[in-house]
């Protein structure tokens, strides 16, 4: 039978990029068989949906409080320093931040229509959130620091299900997908099992709007 998902604690908070609820059925079906899910970049605790779909137990690290309290299977952490054993869990499902212009740390005081982590936040972002970080080698060095973790906290055999998207900036496309498989599969060690793309909704304001990357988001599948 499958299990029923706790209640959030409070109202689920603003968030400028909260994965599709859409999504989780895929999540879900990908899945099947790994029972202990962690998501390191839980943000709201989305993730913690997966438990109404099937039997799975999930566990969400979020380092901004008001995003943790919203569910009390987050705890508030930091992806960079997991507080779990080698091998803990059976899969991990996330989806990072894109280093696009929701990294900007504009707060739309101008009467303009733009979102951000900081401004949907309403103050500065903690220094380890990836959320302020730009495309780029800052970017980088975060986020393969943060896939040694979850490299770390995956069994073996253990399966990364990781939600991507490519964007545009100054009219050039960011490699972000392209970056992050080439270093978990040639660095850690990954292997890349499926590749599924979908629709997704876009944000309709922003410098780049008439040139953005589409509304495709990716899902890899990949195993420890």
């Amino acid at each position: 039978m499958p299990t029923k998902s706790k209640k959030q604690t409070q109202p689920e908070a603003a968030h400028p990029a909260k994965f599709s609820v859409g999504l989780l059925p895929l999540f879900a079906d990908l899945l099947d068989g790994y029972s202990r899910v962690l998501d390191p970049f839980a943000g709201t605790g989305r993730i913690h949906m997966l438990e109404e779909l099937g039997p799975f137990e999930t566990v969400g690290i979020e380092i901004e409080p008001e995003w943790a309290d919203m569910h009390e299977r987050t705890r508030l952490g930091n992806a960079l320093d997991l507080p779990f054993d080698d091998g803990h869990f059976d899969g991990v499902c996330t989806s990072p931040t894109y280093g696009n212009r929701l990294a900007d740390h504009h707060e739309a005081k101008d009467g303009s229509i733009r979102h951000s982590y900081r401004h949907t936040l309403g103050r500065p972002l903690s220094s380890d959130n990836s959320g302020q970080m730009q495309w780029g080698p800052k970017y980088r060095d975060f986020h393969e620091a943060a896939w040694a973790e979850v490299h770390r906290v995956l069994r073996p055999g253990g399966r990364f299900v990781l939600n991507l998207k490519d964007h545009i900036r100054k009219k050039q496309m960011a490699p972000v997908t392209g970056w992050h498989v080439t270093y978990l599969t040639q660095t850690l060690g990954f292997q890349l099992l499926n590749v599924v793309g979908m629709s997704a909704p876009t944000l309709r304001q922003g410098a780049n709007v008439k040139v953005r990357a589409g509304n495709a988001e990716v899902v890899f599948v990949l195993e420890r």
